[in-house]
């Protein structure tokens, strides 16, 4: 007895101590993340002045535009594809050599250096189509590197929902479909989301990817809307440098003054732009999930 109680405290110890450990280390990189937005916060926002506001040469508005349009349009090209991929190798896809190939190959595609990929896009998107720079090299690009990731995290979430809710699901005579888009999309799409978020974050962090295919100069008027005009910056067929593209060139290769207050300002964009898109997609991300499996019905009769 004596023995066993000697084990059993030996145990606790060693518990508490690598729960204390992993706090620890936990802290640590918490807090080294903090310390890193803070400064780099700090950084842009004691560098600012109002041009660097605007859409003239040393302004980051133009930069800005770019950084959101060809991140949202990567994630209008890359979601639908990359969840019915997921949907497909979790529901459909037989388990064979075939599949597993494909998984090997999904893998490699998201675990691939942007530099490799920017390459591909470059010979692809830039030189085979005749293209030149343009916002949809980019994009396309871009959505080379991010259905992989969105498919991989699409078609995990939907495994792990408890086989019940599929059986469930079926007992009350849904087909397939059905139940995967009623039920294990919504319960899956906590997860979903987050890779949707780690995709969106990689594009606007993006940068030796785009070098290749978008550009690093922008030529657009505001007061030009029309989509097929070169100028304007709906077109998908001009150049584009981003933010992650601005600060580059600002820090390597820039010869004005002020060089290295813009590129601070621009890091503080970006950060502020990145935070600003995971909190308002988690909202949202909330909010469709409610709707979708009907909490708030639920809500409302616990209160009535």
């Amino acid at each position: 007895m004596d023995m066993l109680n000697k084990h059993h405290k030996k145990n606790k110890i060693i518990d508490k101590s690598a729960t204390v450990i992993l706090y620890i280390i936990a802290i640590f990189f918490l807090s080294l993340l903090a310390a890193l937005t803070v400064y780099i916060l700090y950084i842009g926002i004691s560098s600012m002045k109002p041009e660097y506001l605007g859409f003239g040469m040393n302004g980051l508005g133009v930069q800005l535009f770019n950084t959101i349009y060809i991140v949202m349009l990567t994630l209008i090209l890359s979601i639908p594809l990359g969840i019915a991929a997921g949907i497909y190798l979790s529901e459909y896809a037989s388990d064979n050599a075939l599949t597993g190939l494909i998984r090997i190959c999904i893998e490699t595609l998201s675990s691939l250096p942007s530099i490799v990929i920017g390459l591909f896009g470059f010979l692809v998107f830039v030189l085979l189509t005749g293209w030149s720079w343009t916002i949809i090299a980019g994009v396309l690009t871009l959505s080379v590197l991010s259905i992989p990731l969105i498919t991989r995290v699409t078609e995990d979430a939907i495994r792990e929902v408890p086989q019940g809710y599929r059986e469930g699901s079926y007992a009350l005579g849904t087909t397939k479909w059905q139940a995967i888009v009623k039920i294990l999309l919504p319960a899956a799409s906590p997860r979903i989301i987050t890779g949707i978020i780690l995709a969106a974050g990689r594009g606007f962090g993006e940068a030796a990817a785009l070098m290749f295919t978008a550009g690093m100069s922008s030529d657009v008027s505001f007061s030009n809307w029309n989509p097929l005009s070169t100028t304007s910056p709906l077109n998908i067929f001009r150049p584009a440098d981003t933010l992650a593209v601005r600060i580059w060139y600002l820090k390597s290769s820039a010869i004005f003054d002020d060089k290295f207050l813009v590129a601070n300002m621009a890091a503080a964009m970006l950060i502020v732009l990145v935070l600003v898109f995971n909190l308002s997609s988690r909202i949202v991300g909330s909010t469709l999930e409610r709707k979708m499996m009907g909490s708030n019905k639920l809500k409302k009769n616990k209160k009535s």
